[in-house]
């Protein structure tokens, strides 16, 4: 459901917020709970966007994979950076979403009302 805005968020570290390496599990476990509001709220954002870092979450082992697919089910639009998955060498890892150039994510993007960067 949506309120007619549209929203994207972006996610540009595998996790939500900046912190050491050794605070690695506190980002994955706020982007998880934060993932899992999100599609429990009446208000979904029109897509997900991965960069940089970010692509990791979308690949296996990733503690956001059910949350990520619950949200595409839901018709979140999941954009994944294939730059920067080709840079980690995480091609074949993709285990959610669809994998896209920087125009895709540019799209969305200027498509949006809000862009979010977590």
């Amino acid at each position: 459901m949506t309120n007619g805005k549209a929203i994207v968020l972006v996610f540009k570290s595998d996790g939500m917020g900046v912190a050491p390496a050794s605070a690695q599990d506190l980002r994955e476990r706020l982007a998880a709970t934060f993932l899992r509001l999100v599609q429990e709220m009446d208000v979904l954002p029109r897509a997900i966007c991965f960069y940089t870092d970010g692509v990791k979450l979308v690949c296996d082992g990733s503690p956001l994979l059910d949350p990520l697919k619950a949200l595409e089910e839901k018709g979140v639009r999941l954009i994944v950076c294939q730059t920067c998955l080709n840079f980690f060498g995480l091609t074949e890892r993709v285990r959610v979403g669809i994998v896209g150039g920087m125009a895709d994510i540019l799209t969305a993007m200027w498509a949006a009302d809000t862009v979010i960067a977590l």
